[in-house]
């Protein structure tokens, strides 16, 4: 199983810079998308269809922001839209499908880089979706969780760690979140192959940042300690330019 997570940053517009085409080159079995900024009526799926996709979609109920997709070349057994918390679910930010025992959520986190009302909304998030993976995990063990998780890691996920220690994505809390999800038994899966610092998956679009690769990498795609061991490469891919965010790849041996 090859998998994509990619924050498109409006569908439509990824499309119009030949996302389409790129998706004609297979570059994965499955695709997660995060903030396609659209809902499947107004998007020329037909397309993307066309290329032996199955297309699940969760956009928000304010249109033009936030949701998320699953693009699968591989049958979906079922699919489930949200994690049942209000606010999340009218947001659009999880969607899971199930293949055999093997269960995939892709979840687009909110950011809080707008102001404190927000980043206490991020908090309030991650939280609830701790507690939703955790219990989701009990009944079904072998877990992918991809998606754009809005925090960096560790200072060698960030350009400038001491300029940003007091940026939303790279607060103490919020990293403290991402020892405790990984701690939790998931694992990283980039990092589990590449342990190498520059390698980053977003950029602002001011000062040049992707061309001076000052960037941040807060997308990812986790696996459960149950599939730890099908793990078979790993990799993000800054050369793909459909939006501020690039691809991030993982393969599992099932």
């Amino acid at each position: 199983m090859r998998i994509i997570s990619y924050n498109v940053n409006g569908l439509r517009s990824a499309m119009n810079k030949g996302f389409t085409e790129w998706l004609a080159t297979d570059p994965a079995d499955v695709i997660c998308l995060q903030e396609i900024k659209a809902h499947k009526e107004n998007v020329d799926f037909a397309k993307i269809e066309a290329l032996g996709f199955e297309t699940h979609w969760y956009p928000a109920q304010k249109k033009g922001y936030s949701g998320v997709a699953i693009f699968s070349k591989i049958k979906t057994d079922q699919v489930f839209l949200g994690n049942g918390v209000m606010q999340s679910d009218a947001e659009g930010r999880v969607i899971r499908a199930d293949f055999g025992d093997i269960t995939l959520v892709n979840a687009y986190f909110p950011s809080g880089s707008s102001g404190e009302l927000r980043q206490a909304y991020k908090y309030q998030w991650l939280d609830e979706f701790f507690d939703y993976i955790y219990a989701l995990k009990q009944s079904r063990p072998k877990l992918i969780v991809t998606g754009d998780y809005n925090i960096c890691h560790r200072p060698i996920d960030i350009h400038n760690p001491v300029s940003n220690k007091n940026s939303s994505g790279f607060l103490p809390e919020e990293r403290a979140w991402m020892d405790k999800w990984f701690d939790s038994g998931f694992t990283d899966t980039f990092r589990f192959f590449n342990p190498h610092p520059h390698q980053y998956s977003w950029w602002s679009y001011r000062a040049n940042a992707r061309n001076n690769n000052k960037g941040w990498r807060i997308d990812y795609i986790s696996v459960s300690e149950a599939l730890r061991g099908l793990l078979g490469d790993a990799a993000i891919y800054p050369d793909v330019k459909h939006s501020d965010h690039c691809p991030v790849y993982a393969q599992l041996a099932l």
